[in-house]
């Protein structure tokens, strides 16, 4: 209660923001509000445990041939469209030696009776499952289930089975997708290491053990929380099994970087003599406020992968924003209770620490800043002359999916890709499913004539293929249990991810068969995993201008209500692509032209419309929080040059770190053994270190420099409308 005299002027209390009256709430329960953390990562993860997940892969494209193909074969009953496996095997006796046959058989037998195995087809069956020199054959196994929903434990059990079989001069592998997807891994190490990492970087930035971990256990609770929420989550909507170590990867380096900016203010604020409380309310007033509006923009990009319209992604998309939005949940409520349990000790050594450093906070950025405003052109250029170079070979990027030759060399799905080449040829792993689909012109005749007229244009087909060039072999033609639908399967002569096979794939659609198809009335669809993987590509890239669109679009609409700025919002959005363009340009020259020793292969198809989201969400982080400081000089002083330089001189410090972090996190995954992941790592990190430290720290004070009083122009009848939109608030 508050005593005045009648002489005193009233005293009007502001009202605190929902920021900062959530930072007081948190910090002065403190331990309710860990608690309540510690209760949700349990109940998650203990439900998530009880119930299991239901991760499914989608990988459905409505109006392509290969989804139609594979739709005319689940209606027609036709066994192409059942999940398999090839059990490879060679031997240099030859695989019809007594001896060998009878270990194969006994192999095959057991196999036979393993969960799961609805059927086994011999190599013995049928002879072109035998290599003409009689070393190399393979048996089939069909699996209960989809192609993309297999049981992995079921599957490994298939490979273990498979691997015990070897010796004494017989070799033996398990090959197919479903074989590939059982063995792919994780991030492995690769989170540990992230994490070890950023605590390292954290240490140094805050000379505290303490002050550093806090960070770090911000972003643990949260993934924690969100891998048993999205767990959950797949039983309702359709979750990629891939999804969690992509998760866990955006996680943590979100999670360590939201958290970052907030302590670097608390920080900052505790120089500034301020106690623990009033410094943790202040710095959630005002850093929360980034976090809050950079994590909608990450939410904001990753939803636009929606408008993509493929189900794969729609799943991955919305199980990261969840994450996105737990860990800027963590941010505002869980870190403010631990600066209230640890703020004292922390206050101690932050002043130990800047008594010891006797310097001026941001001197060292202020000078930086200075020196690019007296050459901003020099600057501006040399940028994005340099920018421009890395992004120029994402021009001749080639989208699509890594077969099993690109696995390692220890996998049992690349042994059996290697034995299958060597015994029948590079493209025997990816054969291309040919349909004959005559119900159409059912209604011209009986089923008799349209059993018959199927089977002569299967006929014709299978000539068609054999005289096509990049064919090596094809299959007679196989029914389907209804007449009216026939199979040929053609083996090109190169590996599925091999240019010459997508140039095979357009040509037979386009050029060979499409005259067949007009003589004989039915239709002709190209399907089977490598045509799948031409028709995602080309999915992908028809629709990316308008994801694209989508996204920059929204978040331009954002940065105008805040910053109250045309320019602004133009700015942000073409630096965003240009980083984000170099970032596709590393990761084409790596894994497509094969630098450092990797293997050449296409980029995985939706690794570009993924890492768009994510980097653009993210860049956003930066570009909010350097401007928003420098709008809050300019409203200041309303001096643009001097705005800039105490801009970067309060925000540099903190950007570097917080870009360091993210480029160690998301660094670690190039140690995962699985290529995508490798992939999404390395133009992640890419992407943050060029958008940290070419664009915050080179271009953006060049152009600021360059647009002065112009750059916060807006047209009056904006003004008039726009409402009024406080990121920052003193």
């Amino acid at each position: 209660m508050t005593v005045t005299r009648d002489s005193d002027p009233p005293v009007t209390r502001r009202r605190g923001s929902v920021f900062e009256r959530l930072a007081a709430l948190s910090y002065r329960r403190r331990w309710t509000a860990v608690l309540l953390w510690i209760v949700v990562v349990a109940a998650a993860t203990g439900a998530s445990t009880a119930v299991g997940s239901a991760y499914h892969n989608d990988f459905s494209l409505p109006g392509t041939d290969a989804q139609a193909a594979r739709t005319v074969l689940e209606r027609h009953g036709s066994g192409q469209a059942d999940a398999t496996l090839q059990v490879v095997v060679k031997d240099a006796r030859g695989i019809r030696d007594a001896t060998v046959t009878a270990r194969v058989d006994g192999l095959l037998d057991r196999v036979a009776l393993l969960p799961g195995v609805r059927d086994v087809r011999s190599p013995y069956e049928d002879g072109a499952a035998v290599s003409r020199d009689g070393t190399v054959g393979y048996a089939t196994v069909t699996l209960d289930g989809e192609a993309e929903n297999t049981d992995r434990a079921q599957v490994l059990k298939v490979v273990e089975t498979v691997r015990a079989a070897q010796g004494d001069g017989l070799v033996a592998a398990v090959g197919g997708d479903a074989a590939r997807g059982a063995e792919e891994g994780g991030g492995g190490a690769a989170e540990g290491a992230g994490m070890l990492g950023a605590l390292v970087i954290l240490v140094f930035l805050f000379g505290s053990l303490v002050a550093a971990s806090l960070p770090v256990i911000t972003a643990v609770f949260a993934v924690a929380a969100s891998i048993g929420l999205i767990a959950l989550a797949s039983h309702l909507a359709d979750v990629a099994d891939f999804t969690p170590p992509i998760m866990m990867l955006v996680g943590l380096g979100v999670g360590i970087d939201y958290a970052l900016l907030i302590f670097s203010r608390y920080r900052g604020e505790l120089l500034a003599g301020a106690e623990p409380e009033p410094a943790a309310r202040t710095a959630l007033d005002a850093a929360g406020r980034t976090v809050f509006f950079a994590g909608c923009t990450v939410i904001i990009a990753l939803t636009g992968l929606v408008a993509l319209g493929l189900g794969s992604l729609q799943g991955v998309a919305l199980a990261v924003a969840l994450t996105v939005l737990v860990t800027m949940a963590a941010s505002l409520t869980l870190l403010p209770a631990l600066l209230g349990l640890f703020g004292r000790r922390i206050r101690r050594q932050v002043a130990r620490r800047a008594a010891r450093a006797g310097r001026v906070e941001g001197a060292g950025w202020r000078r930086w800043a200075a020196g690019v405003q007296r050459r901003p052109w020099t600057a501006l250029l040399l940028s994005l002359a340099a920018l421009g170079a890395l992004a120029a070979p994402a021009l001749d990027m080639r989208l699509g999916f890594a077969d099993a030759g690109n696995d390692a060399p220890a996998k049992s799905s690349r042994q059996a890709y290697d034995l299958l080449a060597e015994g029948f040829g590079p493209g025997f792993s990816g054969p291309l499913v040919v349909v004959v689909d005559g119900g159409a012109a059912r209604g011209t005749g009986g089923e008799a004539d349209t059993g018959a007229a199927v089977a002569a244009t299967a006929g014709e087909l299978r000539r068609l293929l054999d005289a096509t060039d990049g064919i090596a072999a094809t299959t007679p033609p196989l029914p389907a249990g209804d007449p009216a639908v026939a199979t040929v399967i053609a083996f090109p002569d190169s590996a599925p991810q091999a240019e010459a096979t997508s140039e095979l794939v357009a040509r037979l659609r386009t050029e060979v068969l499409p005259p067949l198809k007009r003589t004989s009335g039915a239709d002709l669809l190209v399907g089977g995993p490598t045509a799948a993987t031409e028709d995602f590509a080309a999915t992908v890239s028809a629709r990316m201008p308008l994801f694209v669109s989508l996204v920059v679009g929204l978040s331009a609409v954002l940065l105008l209500l805040v910053f109250r700025s045309v320019l602004i919002p133009v700015k942000a959005a073409l630096l965003n692509l240009v980083s984000i363009g170099a970032a596709l340009g590393v990761i084409t020259l790596v894994f497509q032209h094969g630098w450092f020793g990797v293997q050449p292969g296409p980029i995985e198809a939706f690794i570009p419309v993924m890492i768009f989201a994510i980097v653009f969400g993210l860049s956003m982080d930066y570009e909010v929080f350097l401007l928003s400081r420098i709008h809050e000089e300019w409203q200041r002083t309303r001096d643009p040059q001097a705005a800039v330089r105490e801009g970067l001189a309060a925000t540099g410090r903190v950007i570097t770190a917080a870009a360091a972090i993210m480029i160690v996190v998301f660094a670690a995954f190039v140690l995962s053994p699985d290529r995508m992941l490798q992939q999404f790592g390395l133009g992640l990190a890419v992407a943050i270190l060029l958008d940290a430290v070419v664009i915050r720290c080179l271009i953006v004070p060049a152009v600021m420099q360059l647009l002065g009083h112009r750059a916060w122009w807006l047209p009056a009848p904006l003004r008039r409308i726009l409402p009024e939109v406080h990121l920052e608030r003193d």
